[in-house]
């Protein structure tokens, strides 16, 4: 392994698309999608290609002990807890000061605790050559993913002359666009110009420390006098008066959208973010009437396309008729709901009200 090599896992997200499961306390990377918490799928998943000593994870102080209790080999100065949720820049220009202040000479691979990859040892080869490349050019990389179809949940990365290409060889970024329409979406699969933005991305920690200082001086202006500090027992103190005024901003309008340095890395390896419950259906296995089931017993007459999911374990999951519904029982909340995204976030935007606060 290089030891030049970080990799920075972003692990803040609050998971609500994937209530009643997930919660404020125990958000979705903490949760058993696949059969492992997400977070740990992801830490043994870059554990195989990246020096376990160099890999930090980037998480909100409430969730530190579900964190030290999933990756009880994280050293404590990996863990990177942040006071407020600010957006992945903040984050990002959080995890490179601190990447700098121990290898100057670092390449970092950024990744979220969100994702399915099915081919390991393809995705771990992209990783690999992606680094290698930003560690002599001052690139700002993107993995692309090929896209399947005309999807409206991702974003999509247009790069510069060519048709789709799947071969290892790096493509100059033209545009960024976030989560189209679907109409819209057919025009940019029918070009062959677009990918998917996995949202995983590689850099030199020299070159994103000028690009964030660059393009996000709003944020980094929090952090003047982190050399001093980082390291010491007034990092705490340091970080949150940073983030007490810092904005929320993410890394793609941040940095990606203003950058001429962004390039994207194309290729193809069974790639799902799994960013809610209908993402979670389409990726996982059905059985012949389509139905994903994780629950222990169940009658079933006339029902297919349904995503059920028992928390408990204790109940008979009894349907006659039901088409393309979702029903998650998570013991002290029971959601029955079509299974469709605006649908499902149309609903769950009531669970904000204040009578329902024991249950968020």
């Amino acid at each position: 392994m290089n030891h030049n090599h970080y990799c920075v896992i972003l692990a803040g997200g609050s998971g609500h698309w994937f209530w009643p499961a997930s919660r404020e306390d125990r958000p979705k990377e903490f949760l058993h999608i696949d059969g492992t918490p997400m977070l740990r799928l992801t830490y043994e998943r870059f554990a195989r290609i990246i020096p376990k000593e160099n890999i930090l994870v980037v998480t909100l102080e409430r969730y530190a002990e579900a964190a030290r209790t999933m990756l009880p080999e994280l050293p404590e100065e990996n863990l990177l807890l942040e006071p407020y949720g600010r957006h992945t820049t903040p984050a990002m220009t959080y995890a490179t000061y601190t990447v700098i202040r121990r290898n100057p000479d670092a390449v970092i691979v950024t990744t979220p605790s969100d994702h399915v990859i099915r081919d390991e040892d393809r995705f771990q080869a992209g990783i690999l050559n992606a680094l290698s490349y930003a560690a002599k050019e001052p690139v700002l990389m993107t993995l692309g993913i090929v896209p399947k179809s005309p999807s409206a949940d991702f974003g999509y990365i247009q790069v510069m002359g060519g048709r789709h290409s799947t071969t290892d060889k790096p493509l100059k970024v033209k545009t960024f666009t976030e989560k189209p329409s679907e109409e819209l979406a057919k025009v940019f699969i029918r070009s062959g110009e677009f990918y998917w933005n996995s949202g995983i991305f590689i850099w030199s920690a020299q070159t994103i420390r000028r690009e964030l200082e660059t393009h996000c001086s709003e944020v980094t202006a929090f952090f003047v006098g982190w050399e001093r500090v980082f390291g010491t027992p007034d990092e705490k103190a340091f970080i949150e008066r940073a983030y007490a005024g810092c904005p929320k901003v993410s890394l793609d309008y941040g940095i990606l959208e203003k950058t001429d340095k962004a390039w994207l890395y194309p290729t193809d390896f069974g790639w799902h973010d799994i960013g809610s419950w209908d993402a979670y259906y389409n990726f996982a296995p059905k059985d012949r009437h389509g139905n994903v089931v994780r629950a222990g017993r169940t009658l079933f007459s006339d029902t297919s396309g349904n995503l059920l999911l028992d928390k408990t374990g204790r109940k008979l999951f009894a349907f006659k008729g039901l088409q393309n519904y979702m029903v998650i029982d998570a013991g002290d909340v029971l959601l029955i709901c079509p299974r469709d995204d605006k649908a499902f976030k149309d609903f769950i935007s009531d669970i904000a009200m204040p009578e329902y606060e024991a249950f968020r």
